[in-house]
């Protein structure tokens, strides 16, 4: 195996075991091709998390900080071996660095605990009122803390994005779908490589949708909304702006936040590993997930040097650490996100906990198809927005990444994507209890892929999640895919006062489609109403409806007075859902009635249903629900359990 190049190795090293997850199957012609990619995430590729069986050290707990063992251990341990560590509470207070392709594993989560206790600080055991269970949390500013993560996967803490200065420009547009490119210059690119592709936004100020406070202009290319505006809106991600564009002090130059999450203006990108460079062609290993114009300047950049690296990587480059994993263990107290993944890629985290947290429980920067699996993320130490208690964060282009079969529960917000996503699918998971601390009452994004402009073409299949949707908090997301979830309506343990739905697009949300779905829950939706009444008039009446709704799209939750997002509405596809209100399946959208593959990503049932129905969700059924193994390992208490047959 090897750290830098020769990413999709095909099968394990020696010592290893490949665990086949499935394979990528499209659906025909359920959906327009634009909307459809080949996807096929995470290690699915290569046949699956490796089963390594080689422990290289044992260690166990020494009451002490016990960093340095376990770095030293995670540092000298041969390719394809296992770090192992043994019950009881390790104290970990700087961050552990994997940065070669071994893998850290405990003997169980909750059996074996890393923690930062130096870090974030747990909930306190009042229960918030008017909550079933939920714990009331910490204020991080009432205590100090040492704002570091407790495992970092990859080659450094820092620095672990694209070069800009080897960008290279693409001769002609890349095509959705294709694998290969003609570049200006391919000097220095080889077979390995991961690399990012990505285009300007080419914005420009557009009107926006009627009863927008004072008719201002929305700073929107033909794919990327940003949340900006002339004149400027509360809420807003540019301190100023003129007829030229958006800024923040200093008219012509761009906002802070174009370069937050992706190279400035660059937000519509994906990350690709390189299969053969011949003369100006590079072709990649996987399909592209959305096209790359000449037109919107489009180019590729990679990745190579990072000071903090210490030279650790051939040819003095700083790139992408592949085949490396984190098992079987609970992570507490981190400071900065628990557990991250810098520039990673075919790495994993399988069978973790993460709690007590602030920042994002896992993070995934910068990163080509790493898989979280089999999971438990929950309470977060502050449960506040701005970013301190996210359970998933995509970032910075990461894409055809895998997020199957885990239990996200009891956070600000269950994920978020920024700038990232492309070719990736969230699978199977049970997602519920997002909120906000300041507003319990609101109920906050459940499923989604936005946060951020430039998310694109990721798969929701099979999911629980009291919602979808897709917010416009600082730009928009595109081509989103809802197939086969259920979407309740309904938080388990909050009282839902408002933003009642579910299923939501915010403006900017365009091409999204839902398919296969079953929404809302039975005997509980007395007093909702289908579509929001501003869909229907094509005015500002949000929530007048009554106690909620199935659908609300195009709304904007900074500004109630506008009428629904035009481009949502006309571009929005929803066929084959199932709703509780009326007791129907209705295809809708110039989607006509036909039959339903299990699934857009798999090519058989997944192990882990083990002798449980699957598909779980058929709209067009007798029986529209069954059992999804994530929701009752959470319910029995047991959520690390197998389900009955499993082959997890």
């Amino acid at each position: 195996m090897l750290i830098v190049h020769g990413l999709s190795e095909p099968r394990a090293a020696a010592g290893e075991t490949a665990v086949p997850t499935g394979a990528p199957a499209l659906a025909g012609s359920l959906l327009p091709a634009e909307r459809m990619v080949a996807w096929n995430p995470g290690l699915m590729s290569v046949g699956g998390i490796p089963n390594r069986t080689t422990i290289y050290r044992t260690l166990s707990p020494t009451g002490k900080d016990d960093t340095s063992a376990i770095q030293a251990a995670l540092s000298s341990a041969p390719v394809g071996q296992v770090v192992m560590l043994g019950s009881g509470t390790f104290i970990v207070n700087e961050p552990l660095l994997i940065n070669r392709p071994v893998t850290l594993r405990g003997a169980g989560a909750g059996t074996t605990r890393l923690l930062k206790s130096n870090g974030a600080r747990a909930r306190t055991p009042a229960v918030i009122a008017g909550t079933s269970g939920i714990l009331t949390p910490v204020d991080p500013s009432s205590y100090r803390y040492d704002p570091k993560p407790v495992i970092i996967v990859g080659p450094s803490r820092w620095n672990n994005g694209p070069d800009s200065s080897a960008s290279q420009n693409l001769l002609v547009d890349g095509a959705q779908g294709a694998t290969t490119i003609r570049l200006t210059n391919t000097a220095g690119l080889r077979a390995g490589d991961v690399v990012l592709l990505d285009e300007a936004s080419g914005a420009s100020w557009q009107a926006t949708p009627a009863g927008f406070p004072g008719a201002a202009k929305v700073w929107q290319g033909d794919r990327v909304a940003w949340n900006m505006h002339d004149p400027v809106q509360p809420g807003d991600d540019n301190g100023g702006a003129n007829a030229e564009g958006p800024y923040d002090q200093t008219p012509g130059v761009l906002p802070k936040s174009m370069t937050w999450f992706a190279r400035p203006d660059r937000a519509t990108a994906e990350i690709k590993e390189i299969a053969s460079v011949s003369g100006s062609a590079v072709t990649f290993t996987s399909p592209l997930t959305i096209s790359y114009r000449i037109s919107h300047q489009a180019q590729l950049t990679p990745y190579s040097t990072d000071p903090n690296s210490g030279g650790h990587a051939a040819n003095n480059l700083d790139i992408h650490i592949a085949h490396a994993g984190v098992e079987n263990l609970s992570i507490l107290g981190g400071a900065d996100g628990a557990l991250r993944f810098e520039a990673a890629a075919y790495s994993w985290a399988k069978s973790i906990e993460v709690t007590q947290w602030l920042g994002e429980g896992v993070a995934i920067d910068n990163s080509f198809r790493v898989e979280l699996r089999d999971s438990h993320i929950h309470a977060g130490s502050w449960p506040q927005p701005g970013g301190a208690g996210y359970a998933i964060s995509l970032a910075w282009g990461s894409s055809e990444v895998l997020i199957e079969n885990n239990i996200l529960v009891d956070v600000c917000k269950n994920m978020v994507f920024r700038s990232s996503g492309a070719g990736s699918v969230v699978g199977y998971n049970y997602v519920d209890d997002s909120f906000d601390f300041d507003n319990p009452g609101w109920v906050e994004v459940g499923i989604n892929a936005s946060h951020m402009a430039g998310s694109h073409h990721v798969l929701f299949e099979g999911n629980l999640s009291h919602n979808a949707d897709s917010d416009y908090t600082h730009g928009n997301a595109i081509y989103l895919t809802f197939f086969r979830n259920h979407l309740t309506g309904q938080r388990q343990r909050l009282d839902d006062r408002s933003g009642i739905r579910t299923a939501g697009l915010a403006y900017g949300s365009w091409w999204d489609s839902f398919v296969g779905n079953v929404l809302g829950r039975p005997g509980r939706m007395r007093g909702w109403t289908y579509d929001d009444p501003s869909m229907r008039s094509n005015t500002a009446l949000w929530g007048r409806g009554g106690v909620g709704s199935v659908w609300m799209l195009g709304y904007d939750p900074e500004r109630w007075t506008m009428a629904p997002d035009p481009k949502t509405l006309a571009t929005v596809i929803r066929g084959g859902n199932f709703d509780y209100l009326t007791s129907k399946t209705v295809w809708a959208d110039g989607l006509p009635a036909q039959p339903l593959p299990p699934s857009l990503y798999l090519n058989a049932k997944p192990g882990f249903f083990g002798n449980l129905p699957w598909p779980w969700v058929d709209p067009t059924g007798d029986a529209k629900l069954q059992t999804l193994p994530a929701k009752a390992r959470l319910d029995a208490g047991t959520p690390f359990a197998v389900a009955p047959g499993a082959t997890q």
